[in-house]
């Protein structure tokens, strides 16, 4: 049974946070469209901030309840703002800059983070999940980046989308506006796995505790390299991850686990 460590209900924006053994459960509580508000784009990045530096934490889970998982940014609270005497810039710029530097705190958290996506995901909602290490998703969950029907570009969304589709496919989504279908999603990279409805929470569940399993320290080690060499140059990349890898031997994990391995043993982890 999941322990409720927080629960953070501020006006129509619940953000639920739970501990469940080494795994870090962040749901967003805020149906039907689990808009991604200030306050919600708040409460998040605290939680990632939180998952950052809990040694008990070994795994970080984000799903959402009801049938949409993001419908993006909160539409109403930003066209709100249009009658501030700028229009609304500040505070357009401010949401903005909130959310992009949450989705960086996601890809720059030592810990893997895992989407469990059942629903719609549009927009800024699609970022968020886009932003995670692993996404899975059920067979009736759909996606799109619709922002272009309304005369708006998913431009900030386009950042996590084209980092982890092709280009052809990217722009068609961002030129389109149109939604895809989790079969198309997976095909295109965009999520890892596809399961029916029932069995998301076991099928994450799963994934959750067989990364927590592995050594923390090396978990940290390979997601910065993987990121840092992903925007690097090839020859920059290879110089950066021998680097990497050099150090990585040298750990104290490293070395029991190559020695267990070479004995045939259970390895036993210092982290």
């Amino acid at each position: 049974m999941a322990e409720i460590v927080a629960i953070k209900r501020v006006a129509d924006t619940p953000l639920r946070v739970e501990a469940d053994g080494p795994l870090l459960r962040v749901i967003l509580a805020s149906p039907p469209a689990n808009a991604l508000s200030r306050e919600m784009l708040k409460r998040l990045h605290e939680a990632i901030d939180r998952a950052s530096t809990d040694g008990a934490v070994r795994v970080v889970v984000i799903g959402a309840e009801g049938k949409v998982f993001s419908a993006g940014h909160d539409l109403k609270e930003m066209n709100g703002r249009r009658g501030d005497a700028d229009r609304g810039r500040a505070f357009f710029e401010e949401t903005m800059l909130a959310c992009a530097s949450l989705m960086q705190a996601i890809v720059r958290c030592p810990k893997p983070v895992i989407a469990a996506v059942d629903g719609l995901a549009t927009a800024a909602g699609l970022q968020l999940f886009a932003s995670c290490d692993l996404a899975v998703a059920t067979d009736t969950a759909t996606f799109c980046t619709p922002g272009v029907n309304i005369g708006l570009f998913c431009s900030t969304p386009m950042v996590a989308l084209s980092r982890n589709v092709g280009r052809k496919q990217a722009m068609e989504m961002l030129l389109t506006g149109e939604t895809i279908d989790a079969a198309t999603a997976r095909e295109w990279g965009l999520i890892n796995r596809v399961v029916p409805r029932e069995y998301l929470n076991p099928v994450v569940t799963k994934y959750a505790q067989t990364i927590a399993s592995k050594p923390a320290s090396t978990l940290r080690i390979g997601k910065e390299a993987f990121y840092r060499q992903a925007e690097m140059p090839l020859a920059e990349a290879y110089d950066h991850s021998v680097r990497v890898m050099v150090e990585n031997m040298l750990a104290r994990d490293a070395e029991e686990g190559i020695g267990a391995f070479l004995e045939k043993r259970e390895a036993r982890w210092e982290d």
